[in-house]
């Protein structure tokens, strides 16, 4: 039954009806208001703690020539291959990381659903008489007082995580248009911690309620066959296929000559027909074993008198809950903070290497002219009158080729005059 502040807990959270107004068809759910890669070389763009990767790609490494001048640069070098290193450790643990969000790890917990109505103006009087039935439910955690999450808790998913879909069905003779209601998760995917529906009426009656649960992992029922061999009745389909094959291991089954295949003995044989079977075909032999799970029946009867709110009982459903440091690690994956800031430290650093090459090529520029003044100025001069050339399009004529007589005593010379001439207009 439900703890002695059980109904102060509601009024302080100030539930009203979610449903429809009194004498309405309708009806709406509402939440309730919230209580390695290679050392020493660059690092890759997957090594971030992101999912998104780096825009730019990063040179970070001196030159040689940079680094014969500068002897202050091996500890620079030093420190590239220690980043490095760290890059190969995180991106280590990132795949660490991803594999175990791939198959999260979980605990079982106690899911403890409330049901429950409330009433008012059942005394004839200006108001009309209304009921209203609440569901909700809570993580039964041993570390709290009493046992119950009495408000929600950001650790656990909320109650309609747990809920596949949920149908009341009401008394047909008193509520011919709306006796059925039906939510769907798919349809609803916002999280709510419970529900409640608003009725007017003045007669009891009993209610109906299906839960079908939305079970991640998704978990199958066995069939009575297979229940008898594994003990198993609920549960996932990679768990129900590892206890066969602890089954035929603890029964020594596998055939010693093949060890793909094992031997049936009377229980496996009536459960697939087979005298010997091959663990490739499990998961399509034990197909016909499994079967959704049914919905959970619920009966509340709906009390108009006595204790408000009337409480008639409350129902515990063990279901499974991923680690909360599961939420931690997802965080620790989309968080962007620490990827702008090392990207603005790269930035900073090509900046600064940047410089140090302009400054490298400036140096050398200005040595070569102190050490010979005459032959740098020379070759300066021979440099930019080919980039002149090259730009002009003119890099490919000689000059003084072209004023030898030689030059247009050469076979393609006639050619090109022809060629000259009838281009030339008919008036020239």
């Amino acid at each position: 039954m439900a703890p002695p502040n059980f109904q102060p807990q509601f009024q302080g959270q100030g539930i009203g009806a979610l449903g429809s107004s009194p004498g309405s068809s309708t009806f709406n759910f509402k939440r309730f208001p919230p209580p390695k890669p290679p050392i020493g070389g660059p690092p890759p763009s997957s090594l971030e703690l992101t999912p998104a990767s780096r825009k730019k790609k990063h040179n970070k490494s001196l030159q040689e020539r940079v680094a014969a001048v500068l002897p202050e640069s091996a500890l620079y070098t030093q420190l590239l291959e220690f980043e490095s290193r760290v890059d190969a450790a995180l991106f280590r643990k990132k795949v660490d990381i991803q594999d175990s969000l791939k198959n999260p790890p979980s605990i079982h917990k106690t899911l403890r659903i409330y049901v429950f109505n409330t009433f008012s103006d059942q005394i004839p009087g200006n108001d009309p008489p209304t009921w209203t039935l609440k569901i909700f439910g809570r993580i039964m955690d041993p570390d709290h007082a009493g046992g119950l999450v009495q408000s929600s808790n950001p650790l656990y998913p909320k109650f309609s995580s747990f809920l596949k879909t949920l149908k009341i069905s009401l008394d047909e003779s008193l509520y011919p248009e709306s006796h059925l209601i039906e939510w769907e998760n798919a349809r609803s995917p916002a999280p709510q911690e419970g529900f409640e529906i608003k009725r007017i009426g003045c007669q009891e009656f009993a209610a109906k309620i299906l839960l079908e649960m939305n079970y991640v992992p998704e978990k199958f029922k066995t069939s009575p066959a297979l229940m008898q061999v594994l003990g198993i009745e609920l549960d996932t389909r990679p768990r129900i296929i590892a206890a066969i094959w602890h089954y035929v291991k603890a029964r020594k089954l596998q055939n010693p000559n093949d060890p793909s295949f094992f031997n049936c003995d009377a229980a496996l044989h009536r459960l697939f027909g087979e005298e010997k079977m091959k663990f490739t075909m499990l998961s399509h032999k034990i197909s016909q074993h499994l079967s959704p799970p049914p919905p959970i029946p619920l009966v509340h009867e709906i009390k108009l008198s006595g204790n408000n709110p009337a409480i008639s009982a409350c129902y515990d459903v063990l279901v499974d809950i991923p680690l909360p440091v599961q939420r931690e690690l997802c965080n620790l994956l989309a968080n962007a903070e620490k990827n702008k800031e090392i990207e603005a430290c790269d930035e900073a650093i090509c900046g600064a290497l940047r410089k140090i090459h302009e400054h490298r090529r400036r140096r050398a520029f200005f040595l070569g002219f102190s050490q010979s003044p005459v032959e740098f100025t020379n070759a300066l001069i021979e440099s930019q009158t080919k980039d002149l050339k090259l730009v002009a399009g003119e890099a490919r004529r000689n000059a003084e080729k072209e004023g030898r007589s030689e030059f247009f005593n050469q076979p393609w010379v006639e050619d090109a005059a022809i060629r000259y001439l009838n281009r030339k207009p008919a008036g020239g």
